[in-house]
């Protein structure tokens, strides 16, 4: 009895199961891999590694920019990312998570400059997009996350409009006005909501800064200027981003919120009980964060954008924003550094516009 058992012994030991029973042939062979345990000291465990396309990368290995791209992913995976990058379209790519906005522009300029992406590591050179950004972009195309349907009723906007309001009127909208004032200008541009450009344009207050901020002066310049606007469902008044802590620029401060508060006052019908708001008022900084303009805290001019909208519209065939020609001669010089009469309001007033019509897109 001791030696049959010292025999069965011998025979599991040694790892001779073969000669009881034979191994299915059925089974794929697989490609041996390694898991890291953290809980004991062996710490690496083999397992077979299984390829799927719903296989997420490793956030540790991955995530580290001595970690070539392509080696994370298999060529199937690959050629799945690289279908999606070199093909979808400005809308397509903004579905994918954080390539919405100027990362999805800079994807189609620099596949329009350099041809399609031969590899992943290639996707690096676009602007705005490094190592761990393009993992994260890489597994969102691969995993891509269901959309939750939206809810009826109130959306809350109050990240860029205020006041709240029924998101169904603000899409039924065919055009709104955006206003933007400066120190001595007020500027407004009517886009309807296929992002054509009706009319862009402002006039000079030269009230504005002066004195003791007589009431009467701006009243008078800025109904000149409320005169001179066209008919819209909605009118978005820019929210200016200057901090009360800010003593050195409070006068600024105090200028821009009286004109403000006068645009509100004159805007504003006469308003009936359950009646939505026709003023509203949108935060420079998000339409900042919109265009990719924020430095820190600050905000950028965004006069390089605006000029690349106008060469779009006349280049190409479905431009990001429609500008009727005669209203690209006028301003085509309107945004050079050297100018000392910089449409910085014109830029800022066509900008808001924009982000107004995609940010409720999206």
């Amino acid at each position: 009895m001791w030696i049959v058992k010292r025999l069965l012994s011998s025979i599991v030991l040694k790892g001779h199961y073969s000669l009881f029973c034979r191994p299915p042939r059925s089974f794929p062979e697989y490609e041996l891999r390694f898991l890291h345990c953290t809980c004991c000291s062996r710490n690496r465990i083999m397992i077979a590694g299984f390829d799927t396309l719903n296989a997420s990368v490793s956030s540790e290995e991955c995530q580290e920019d001595s970690k070539p791209l392509d080696s994370c992913y298999t060529a199937e995976q690959r050629a799945v990312i690289l279908q999606r990058l070199n093909t979808a379209t400005e809308s397509e790519l903004a579905q994918v998570k954080l390539l919405r906005g100027r990362k999805a522009v800079n994807i189609i300029d620099y596949r329009t400059r350099h041809g399609p992406f031969n590899d992943l590591e290639s996707v690096i050179n676009v602007p705005l997009l490094k190592h761990k950004s393009a993992v994260m972009v890489f597994n969102s195309i691969l995993n891509p996350v269901e959309k939750k349907e939206k809810r009826k009723g109130k959306v809350h906007l109050a990240k860029f409009i205020r006041p709240e309001i029924d998101q169904a009127l603000l899409e039924d909208a065919s055009s709104i006005v955006s206003i933007v004032c400066g120190t001595n200008k007020i500027a407004w541009t009517h886009m309807d909501r296929s992002r054509t450009v009706l009319d862009w344009q402002q006039v000079a207050c030269k009230s504005f800064m002066k004195g003791a901020y007589m009431a009467s002066d701006y009243l008078n310049d800025i109904s000149t200027a409320i005169s001179r606007f066209p008919t819209a469902d909605f009118f978005v008044v820019e929210k200016p981003s200057i901090s009360p802590q800010n003593t050195s620029l409070y006068p600024v401060m105090a200028h821009l919120r009286t004109v403000e508060a006068m645009l509100f006052a004159l805007l504003t019908p006469v308003r009936e009980p359950g009646r939505p708001p026709k003023v509203l008022n949108m935060m420079r900084t998000a339409v900042g964060r919109h265009f990719g303009l924020m430095v820190g805290e600050s905000r950028t001019s965004g006069a390089e954008t605006v000029k690349k909208m106008m060469t779009e519209s006349v280049m190409k065939q479905e431009p990001r924003v429609l500008f009727p020609h005669d209203l690209v001669l006028m301003h085509r010089n309107s945004f050079q550094m050297s100018s000392k009469n910089r449409g910085e309001e014109l830029c800022d007033a066509l900008l808001q516009a924009v982000a107004f019509f995609e940010l409720l897109r999206e």
